[in-house]
């Protein structure tokens, strides 16, 4: 748009607020979403990276930070989290964009397919320091484990032929490799579906043996028996934007959906 037609355009809008003073909120409103959105293509648009770093911080900061300064200044001393959330890497499932979490609210892992391999204190020491620190340290009441849809840590897993054969990729295949017991269960029970299917089933049910893994760590059983621990599955669906949540024993509690 070039200077004189903008600046024309906001000639009539003030001609016509002028005539019109009730119109003044409705047109706050839309300049509003039109500014927004021109600041989403302005950084979509933007190949610096260091560029875009810096505008999110800022953007981050004047709207977040500098409006909240109780909630941030009782961040500085401490945090207490409820949640402890175990979510895919994946770009698309932000657990704190997906469930609005605020700032302190939620202690979020993340790692390929969101899994949680057996305890075994010979390996994965990453993600039982992970489990560790904010269950034991930090008392969170509840985990959640968030499966996806599209998953590509499950379709990798799903298109392993030979487990026995060599790994393709030098972390990937081993990693999902736990959540084998899943995959298996998929190929027995729905082996008449097409591979998309199954990897739409086998996202669930990976899911469901996260939340058996992690009742194999003592910290965890222990909380969960006196009832001071809730272990739950969810699934996220952003193709379809929905959201399954179910409880640990998914025999007995189907699974809630919000959409």
């Amino acid at each position: 748009m070039s200077s004189e037609s903008f600046e024309h355009t906001l000639g009539r809008l003030r001609e016509l607020l002028s005539k019109n003073s009730d119109l003044g909120n409705v047109a706050a409103a839309k300049i509003k979403k039109v500014t927004d959105e021109l600041e989403e293509l302005d950084s979509n648009k933007s190949s610096d990276a260091v560029e875009r770093i810096q505008s999110g911080f800022m953007r981050f900061k004047t709207r977040k930070y500098l409006k909240r300064p109780g909630l941030f200044n009782s961040l500085a001393t401490s945090q207490s989290p409820k949640f402890l959330v175990f979510a895919c890497s994946d770009s698309r499932v932000s657990p704190s964009h997906i469930l609005s979490f605020q700032p302190g609210e939620a202690f979020v892992i993340r790692n390929i397919a969101n899994m949680v391999p057996v305890f075994d204190k010979t390996q994965h020491s990453g993600t039982g320091a992970a489990l560790e620190y904010p269950i034991t340290k930090l008392s969170v009441e509840n985990i959640l484990v968030i499966g996806h849809s599209r998953c590509g840590g499950i379709k990798a897993l799903m298109g392993i032929e030979d487990d026995a054969a060599p790994p393709k990729s030098v972390f990937i295949e081993n990693w999902v490799k736990i959540g084998t017991p899943a995959k298996n269960m998929i190929q027995a029970e729905f082996k008449d579906m097409s591979f998309e299917d199954q990897c739409t089933h086998c996202e669930k049910e990976a899911v469901n043996v996260t939340l058996g893994n992690l009742m194999s760590y003592p910290f965890v059983r222990e909380r969960v028996a006196k009832n001071k621990l809730a272990l739950r599955g969810a699934h996220y669906d952003f193709v379809n934007g929905t959201f399954e949540l179910w409880e640990l024993d998914v025999k007995t509690t189907p699974a809630v959906a919000f959409s």
